[in-house]
């Protein structure tokens, strides 16, 4: 089987930076009043700025999450590629525009693409590497020789302080603060809207770098963990309910349609299920260790997790210090799917990258609790 090889990365942000006094003022404020779990949250994430695809002071949505896939995979096209070549697509996202159809198709719409395969990726920081894997695979097998693959998210208008009114409004008849639980207000500080793609091909570049893809593991361990992120559920008792067995109006009552995030059941196993179960595994598989690999690449969505993530790798034996990670969280956000394309991007796209070099990228999901793990080589 031959070896594949990403050969552009480019990404996409939408509209300008927002810094954290201005959060609201894109978001919205839920039932009039400032948050009180944002600057406990942002103190503890380290993120300085982020990307909405939302206009300032009116919550209207400028930019699609398939125009923002759109907008990062034209960027690829060059004098050495065009789009024409392309004979695969694939698209992963938390945050599809709609529930059907499926989002690839969407941003193969906007691209106005020739007649190729697709396939959507669905999920949540995991679904963008899932992309990437099937246009790997793909090629690998022979069947194709050029794909591209994108993680986008647009999560700023589910964040919007529009889809807690009612639930708001029911909270303040109750004579009780309308605030929305910490579940759900935890992550608008946290997520961040963008897109990122990759061209990914059977031959690599003849008069600039590649980055070899050595391999791409992917373990879940949902068999074992119950839900610590979602959307569109209710889970009451360790019972979990479907939106689509609520009445329009309990949905709207219940944000059922917005992100919640059991913390605590993340902060006590995302350690143990993203890094240091999946990793000793691959290691024993792969044979790896810590000193074949000159950059760590992390995906985390706090500052907060990084000294945690380091412990990690310490128990297992694989310390990787922190001259080389190379991650850009403060600067763009939790990006969730997007994430490991913004911050492959830049690297890739920094000269600081020598031939022979290796890349080791870490992406956690906290859904049900999965992990990826991604070996590059520079060529």
């Amino acid at each position: 089987m031959s070896d594949i090889f990403i050969n552009k990365i480019e990404k996409f942000m939408p509209n300008e930076p927002v810094f954290n006094d201005d959060i609201e003022e894109y978001l919205g404020y839920i039932g009039g009043k400032r948050s009180k779990a944002k600057n406990i949250v942002l103190r503890s994430n380290g993120i300085k700025r982020r990307f909405y695809v939302l206009q300032k002071g009116t919550q209207k949505q400028l930019f699609t999450n398939a125009q923002l896939c759109k907008n990062a995979i034209k960027k690829l096209e060059s004098e050495d590629f065009s789009l024409k070549e392309v004979e695969v697509l694939a698209c992963g996202t938390t945050s599809p525009d709609q529930l059907m159809p499926g989002h690839t198709l969407m941003v193969q719409g906007e691209l106005e693409l020739h007649p190729i395969e697709t396939i959507s990726a669905s999920g949540i920081c995991l679904s963008g590497v899932n992309a990437l894997k099937y246009i790997y695979m793909s090629i690998k097998s022979g069947e194709f020789k050029c794909g591209v693959c994108s993680g986008s998210e647009a999560s700023s208008p589910i964040l919007s302080a529009k889809n807690f009114t009612k639930e708001s409004q029911n909270l303040q008849e109750l004579e009780q603060n309308a605030n929305i639980a910490f579940e759900k207000d935890f992550l608008r500080w946290m997520l961040s809207d963008g897109a990122g793609a990759m061209l990914v091909q059977d031959r690599p570049n003849k008069n600039s770098i590649s980055l070899k893809i050595n391999f791409i593991d992917i373990l879940s361990y949902a068999g074992q963990m119950r839900v610590c992120m979602y959307s569109g559920l209710e889970i009451e008792d360790g019972v979990i309910r479907s939106f689509r067995d609520f009445t329009q109006e309990e949905i709207m009552q219940r944000s059922m349609l917005g992100v919640r995030q059991d913390v605590k059941l993340l902060n006590e196993n995302i350690v143990k299920y993203t890094v240091e179960l999946p990793l000793e595994q691959i290691i024993k598989k792969r044979g790896l260790k810590p000193e074949d690999f000159d950059y760590f690449l992390p995906h985390y969505s706090s500052e907060y997790f990084r000294d945690k993530l380091y412990t990690g790798l310490k128990n297992i034996d694989f310390e990787l210090p922190y001259e080389k990670w190379f991650t850009n969280l403060t600067n763009y956000g939790n990006t969730g799917s997007a994430s490991i394309y913004i911050i492959l991007e830049e690297l890739f796209n920094s000269s600081r990258l020598k031939k022979g070099e290796k890349i080791l990228c870490y992406v956690p999901e906290s859904g049900r609790f999965q992990s990826a793990f991604l070996s590059l080589e520079v060529v």
